[in-house]
């Protein structure tokens, strides 16, 4: 195919070529060339290409002068977007050939970097203004809707020219994918742009779907679908399925809440201690119910599941080391009566090996293996900083994200008692997972390991009579164990529950009334009180 002209009623083919990031568009600009189209390009684009030995058509010839306005106007001209609206008639046909106006077939372009301006330090509306595309969301605009072949991302490149030497197979539905995508990027564009220049005041949340769940919380409740928005190393779409099925709506949720829990802990431990150790976390409904913090994966994983050996059962893991068989062995049998292995429903790791996977499988491949090799090097950096959004009915809330870490050499702590080196390793994980329970939380761990987790109550009394419930519930020794608070105490009541079961290190904030009445119960039955105040310092989550 390569040399021979591609025609349409006579027409040869034609490619208009106008990008910003010139990487890779030569190599490109050959290979459709080699497929017999005519290339078309702005003024830079045509140097680098002309610079190349390609022959190419800079798009001035068609306009009657360069560009414009100092360089503001070069494709938003009649002649280019008639050659792209163009309908497939012989009326609209003959009046290009009359105008001597080329049809365009395939258009190749991307949009000026607005969004790595704007987050230049120094950048002002002038210089936000000048990397404004205007040209360009313009051009892809009416490519798409005279339905052209529309290339506005790098990766779809090779996907095309691959399309066209196959004869492109399937063409409404290319045409159309390309096209929607271009609509999706200047859309997303045109978003920034808005909310630049309104400060935030207009703004909205726009994503690709990556994954189809079979339904949403509920049977009833479809379609439901993982979409991607913002992207880093730890975004959901970055977890890669190794074995078991398709994970669910509810299992992508867990995936979420476990990472919140994971990146605090690490967060904690990295600021306080300067080092991350081997962190397991285990949820169910989204609320920790075992996490620990160990010098060995094996002892992580023990503890976690220590935690609450009846709630695990059917929940998801997720760890930051590998899982190999030794420790599959150890998540399947571990306090696990004999002859019986225990349900998970998913493990989320940086690695398996391909005997653990062979282990922990499921009948059904019921559990979902997720890896993503980024969980492998936690740290205070591993937070989500991205904005939060929560659909309510007829628009949607939108906050900064849960990136606060309790840091204990803060100059403002304040402290009532003395705070050991394991104390504070133990208030440090009762925050990281308390922090992201559902409020209101009080957490009790000890020997950094989660014991009792009393989440979503409607008082603080209530939070830890359930936190002490859920720890006596899973046999475990609550004298001596640290307490988190996702608030201050509003009265004494709660602190006294939790010094009858033998708490002896609490964190709260201050904020309270009775404040005074909190530090002196504390310090009159040696209680270890840490505080900071409730503006900096409180922990609601998923209110």
């Amino acid at each position: 195919m390569s040399g021979r002209p591609l025609c349409y009623n006579g027409f040869m083919k034609t490619a208009l070529i106008s990008v910003y990031n010139k990487e890779g568009i030569v190599e490109f600009a050959k290979q459709i060339q080699d497929l017999g189209f005519r290339i078309l390009a702005s003024g830079g684009t045509a140097k680098v290409l002309s610079d190349a030995r390609l022959e190419v058509t800079d798009i001035a010839t068609l306009v009657g002068g360069g560009p414009i306005l100092g360089h503001r106007v070069v494709t938003l001209s009649r002649e280019i977007h008639a050659g792209l609206l163009a309908r497939h008639t012989e009326e609209d046909r003959k009046e290009l050939e009359r105008l001597n106006i080329p049809w365009i077939d395939l258009v190749c372009g991307d949009l000026y970097p607005l969004s790595e301006e704007i987050a230049k330090v120094g950048a002002t509306q002038e210089s936000v203004l000048d990397k404004t595309d205007m040209g360009g969301p313009a051009m892809l605009r009416s490519a798409a809707k005279g339905r052209r072949i529309v290339i506005c991302d790098p990766a779809d490149r090779v996907r095309v020219v691959e399309w066209l030497k196959a004869g492109e197979l399937e063409k409404e539905k290319m045409i159309n994918e390309l096209c929607a995508k271009a609509e999706y990027i200047v859309a997303d564009y045109c978003l920034t742009s808005a909310r630049y220049h309104s400060l935030g005041r207009l703004d909205g949340i726009m994503g690709a779907q990556i994954l189809e769940a079979k339904y949403g919380e509920n049977g009833w409740q479809t379609p439901a679908g993982l979409y991607e928005s913002k992207a880093d190393e730890l975004s959901i779409s970055k977890f890669k399925l190794v074995a078991g099925t398709a994970p669910s709506y509810n299992n992508l949720a867990d995936v979420d809440r476990l990472l919140q829990t994971i990146t605090h802990i690490a967060a904690g431990f990295d600021a306080n201690f300067g080092e991350v150790e081997k962190i397991a976390v285990g949820v169910k409904h989204g609320n920790p119910c075992g996490a620990a913090v160990a010098e060995s994966p094996s002892d992580s994983i023990k503890e976690m599941l220590e935690g609450d050996l009846r709630a695990i059962f059917g929940g998801v893991v997720m760890v930051n080391f590998e899982i190999d068989e030794s420790l599959a062995e150890v998540l399947l049998t571990h306090k696990m009566p004999q002859g019986q292995r225990r349900l998970l429903d998913g493990i989320i790791a940086p690695s398996f090996s391909q005997g653990a996977i062979d282990v922990l499988k499921r009948k059904g491949d019921k559990c979902r293996f997720l890896v993503n090799p980024a969980l492998g090097h936690l740290s205070k950096d591993s937070l989500d900083n991205h904005n939060r959004f929560r659909y309510v009915r007829g628009g949607f809330l939108k906050q900064p994200n849960y990136n606060f870490v309790l840091n204990l050499n803060l100059s403002n702590v304040e402290k009532i008692g003395e705070l050991s080196e394991e104390q504070k390793k133990d208030i440090i994980l009762a925050w990281a997972v308390g922090s992201t329970s559902n409020s209101n939380t009080v957490t009790i761990t000890k020997n950094q390991m989660l014991i009792g987790n009393g989440v979503g109550q409607q008082d603080r009394v209530s939070c830890c009579q359930l936190a002490i419930k859920r720890a006596t519930d899973a046999n475990h020794d609550t004298k001596g164990a640290a307490a988190y608070s996702d608030s201050f105490f509003p009265f004494v009541d709660g602190v006294e529950v939790l010094f009858k079961a033998g708490v002896k290190t609490i964190f709260a904030t201050s904020g309270s009334v009775r404040d005074g009445e909190v530090k002196k119960f504390c310090s009159d039955n040696q209680i270890t009180l840490i505080m900071l105040p409730d503006p900096q310092a409180r922990g609601f989550f998923g209110h």
